[in-house]
């Protein structure tokens, strides 16, 4: 029933074959565009409670462990936390306690809970 269901073979798969290359090409095109338009992500400065807390989270576990959250988290489990964009946590186990490595346990400067990982980024 498709326009092409009666095209031969060789045919049907050079068709196949020239919408992927194009769609290739779009995508390409888009993410290039993407990578233009999007700004990079700029380090919001923090108010002296956050800052505290940051010095606090650097004491306790040290520089190379603390990350930025890049969109506002909404905890839907158990033991999950809720936080807005900006605040600064630190790495506790980049698993959680199943094995799941898209889930981290962090301390936000008191609650402790887990996270997804990709609304992290190094701070």
């Amino acid at each position: 029933q498709m326009p092409h269901g009666r095209m031969p073979l060789p045919g049907f798969w050079k068709m196949v074959d020239d919408t992927l290359k194009q769609s290739d090409t779009e995508l390409h095109t888009f993410c290039q565009t993407f990578k233009t338009v999007m700004p990079s992500p700029v380090t919001q400065p923090l108010n002296p409670a956050e800052e505290r807390k940051v010095l606090s989270l650097v004491s306790k576990h040290g520089p190379d462990k603390l990350y930025q959250v890049t969109s506002n988290i909404s905890g839907s489990k158990d033991l999950d936390l809720t936080l807005q964009r900006g605040q600064i946590v630190a790495l506790l186990q980049s698993m959680d306690t199943k094995g799941n490595t898209s889930r981290w346990l962090v301390d936000a400067g008191g609650p402790r809970g887990f996270v997804p990982a990709g609304k992290l980024q190094p701070y």
